[in-house]
Order: structure tokens, then sequence, then C-alpha cells
């Protein structure tokens, strides 16, 4: 239970920032930010919530449908966020330190990916015990927000597309454990079938999208401060 609540904990709590920083932008601005971002946040909450309980997503033969039932279509909404964001004001109006302190939040993410393993329910391979090493990227957050802080735009550029980066060696890292876990060695036990489970889901469905949604923002806000 404990487990289960430390997800749903730390996704509750980046929905809450979400929304934060959607407001500053809508208060600090003459542009109209994206106030109604709560309701689409908690739309999409109920949306994972409601396929995780019909079991459909239980399944990992292929094509996976985790992927086309949750993170496409939320890749999809981060391109079309990003287009419209491209052209706004209210983008200019949020702290750029805000959006790379919130990859700090990694470090909770891979942080219960070990007491996940630890419970049967993940692969060690996905995590920092075995080829996951996104927790030494997201410490690096901190650093990196004082840096942009302090006017280092081009820095925080060339980080935030570093980032990216690291979530799609993740992605592959995922796709190769679940579905070829013989590239790892012949005795590369199975992928739990309890991860595609709520609220385990929340990881793959909402808390991995946000990071690149905020990766996409922030590169979009920087290039525009930079021009």
């Amino acid at each position: 239970m404990e487990l289960k609540l430390g997800y749903i904990g730390l996704s509750i709590l980046m929905t809450i920032i979400l929304v934060v920083i959607a407001n500053k932008a809508t208060k600090s601005s003459a542009s109209k930010a994206p106030a109604k971002l709560l309701y689409i946040l908690l739309g999409w909450h109920l949306y994972i919530y409601l396929l995780s309980i019909t079991g459909f997503l239980e399944n990992l033969d292929f094509p996976p449908r985790f992927v086309f039932l949750t993170i496409m279509p939320a890749f999809i909404f981060v391109g079309w966020f990003a287009k419209k964001a491209k052209n706004s004001q209210w983008l200019l109006s949020i702290p750029s330190h805000w959006l790379v302190f919130y990859q700090f939040f990694r470090i909770l993410i891979e942080t219960l990916f070990v007491f996940t393993v630890s419970a049967g329910l993940l692969h060690v391979n996905v995590t920092i015990e075995g080829y996951n090493f996104d927790m030494i990227y997201a410490i690096t957050a901190l650093a990196a927000g004082w840096l942009v802080m302090k006017g280092y735009y081009k820095f925080g550029l060339i980080w935030n597309y570093l980032g990216l980066l690291v979530i799609a060696s993740i992605i592959i890292l995922f796709q190769l454990t679940i579905f070829a876990p013989h590239v790892f060695g012949p005795n590369t036990a199975s992928f739990p079938l309890g991860f595609l489970q709520y609220p385990y889901m929340l990881v793959p469905a909402f808390l991995m999208p946000s990071a690149v949604f905020i990766h996409v923002l922030s590169i979009v806000q920087l290039r525009k401060k930079l021009t």
C-alpha cells in the first residue's frame, strides 16, 4: 500500500506543480495562458484510472496496448501544446529556472523504482541498479536551474536536449526489456505484468510525458529568449 501511495502522491504533487506553473503564466502575462490545464490533467488522470481498472492494458503482446492508448496520446498533446506555446507570450512569463527545477522530481521516480523491484513489480534492468541512469541526470537539475536563473540560456538548451535523450534511452530500455529481453542475456527474466496496473501505469502515462512536456516548453522558451 505504501508503494502505491508513493506513486499516487508523486503524481498528485506534480499535477499541482503543473497547475501552479500555468497559473503563474496566467497572472503574469497579458496573454491568456492555459487556465484550463487543471481540467485537462484531471480528465487525463481519470482516463488512465478507468483504462487501468479494465485490465485491458495488462498485455505485453506486440503492438503494446499501453503505448498506443497512453504514451502516444500524451506525446501528441505535448506536440500540439508546444506548437501553440511557440507563438504565445505567456510562456515568457514563467521563470525559466522553474522549468528546469521541475525535472528534479525524476529522482523520486527512480527511488520508487528501486522499491518497486523489491516488490517484484518491476524489472531491475530499468532502474539505477540496471541500465537506467536518469537519477544521475535529475541530480543536475538544481545546478542547471541555478545557471539558467543566472542567464546561461544556451547551457539550459543543451541540458534540456540531453534530458530528452535520456528519456528516449529509458523508453528504448523499457521496450527492449519487455519485448527483447534476450538482448541482456539468455537468462534475463520477463517483465512483470504488475507494472501495467494502476498506479504504476502513471509513470509511462503521466509522469514521464510530463517530464517531456516541461523539457519541450523550456526549450521553446529559452529559444525565444535567445532570439
